[in-house]
């Protein structure tokens, strides 16, 4: 008998969410990670007091109420709600594209009045098309103007993605944006599900729960030793890089990536909200988040004097680099395919998250997929 049921690559949220639950139906089983902490991308570093997403803003939100039910029996969240701000050539929009926008930019007071301006800037790309003998989108930036209309396009879609993807938007497929957040209410929260929040104390502390009883190992790289992982357990768990898994036998898929500056500054609220996103092109960043307002709120942002803040930029991906969104394009979900063909049939192995699957997740669906995965294996 092998020394472990499960040895799992990874300590992200699959593989910690995994982990719980096998440990919790008897199962004996290994977390190895080749960083030198647990979490994975929801990993936070206290600094000055406060918890820092060094992977980038993480807000959980689920209308799925067992997965709510399933962290908060692990951590209790608080009641942080996700609302973002655009700033444009020095003004300040609210994002999701909802009446306070409208207002801002219209001097609309009613849904009628802003759907009535939308429409009309829609019907006049929706012309210009027409005249040029196109019928569907050829491109990201006809797409999202037929979504939303041309002022509210150029101010708070153009330069942010532009600067996210690296390529012009004309020069974009259309398919990236299929729809945009337009809400004719006055309502900033951006996500429209019914739980939402942070975990008290941080992400690290959900991690922690997940993992509580768990053997782990850190700064572990299972491709250094591979075949002495694979002999120690009856099944691998493996979270990491589906083309290194095969040694990029078919070829390297390819990712995007950011990269963040941290500053602390001697203030106690430097903008007022955890997300502000920088829309126009002459700004090199695309947001700056101040992580104190994941976690604190009214005058509680003040008891702490410093605060924390993160630039954030989009970088082109090269390899080496940390991989965080998948591509996704025609070319690389075919070599995924290939990929995928190759693990479908390999046996006592399950391959789970972003990078194995090669596609982008947000949290709560991660877990979702878990619970449902480990409910056949208990």
């Amino acid at each position: 008998m092998k020394q472990y049921d499960y040895l799992i690559v990874g300590s992200g949220l699959y593989g910690a969410t995994f982990a719980n639950r096998v440990k919790r139906g008897g199962k004996r089983c290994l977390v190895i990670d080749k960083r030198p902490n647990l979490g994975g991308n929801v990993y936070c570093e206290n600094i000055v007091g406060v918890n820092v997403h060094k992977y980038g803003a993480h807000i959980f939100h689920t209308s799925n109420k067992e997965v709510w039910g399933f962290v908060n029996s692990i951590v209790e969240f608080n009641r942080y709600t996700n609302s973002p701000i655009a700033r444009y050539r020095g003004r300040l929009y609210s994002l999701p594209f909802n009446m306070n926008t409208f207002y801002q930019i219209w001097g609309v007071t009613t849904p009628e009045e802003a759907k009535a301006k939308i429409e009309e800037q829609k019907a006049e790309v929706l012309e210009k098309m027409q005249r040029a003998g196109v019928i569907e989108p050829r491109n990201l930036e006809e797409q999202a103007q037929l979504l939303i209309g041309r002022e509210i396009y150029e101010m708070l879609i153009k330069g942010y993605t532009e600067k996210q993807w690296g390529r012009r938007c004309v020069d974009l497929p259309a398919f990236i944006i299929k729809r945009l957040p337009v809400r004719l209410i006055f309502d900033n929260n951006y996500f429209n599900d019914k739980y939402q929040g942070i975990p008290i104390g941080g992400y690290n502390e959900l991690i922690k729960g997940l993992l509580e009883g768990v053997e782990t190992k850190t700064c572990t790289d299972f491709f250094k030793s591979r075949e002495y992982w694979k002999s120690i357990a009856d099944k691998i768990v493996f979270t990491g890089r589906i083309d290194e898994f095969y040694d990029y036998c078919f070829g390297k898929l390819e990712y995007r990536t950011v990269r963040f500056e941290e500053e602390v500054l001697d203030v106690a609220n430097y903008q007022g909200n955890a997300v502000v996103n920088y829309t126009d092109s002459e700004i090199p960043y695309t947001r700056i988040i101040e992580h104190k307002h994941f976690e604190s709120f009214g005058l509680e942002v003040f008891n702490n004097p410093n605060t924390v803040i993160s630039k954030e930029y989009s970088v082109e991906w090269k390899d080496g680099m940390e991989p965080f969104y998948p591509v996704n394009d025609k070319k690389n979900n075919a070599l995924y395919l290939r990929y995928k063909a190759l693990a479908d049939n390999e046996p006592n192995m399950i391959f789970g998250g972003r990078l194995a699957e090669y596609k982008y997740y947000d949290m709560a669906p991660i877990i979702f997929r878990v619970l449902s995965i480990t409910r056949g294996l208990l």
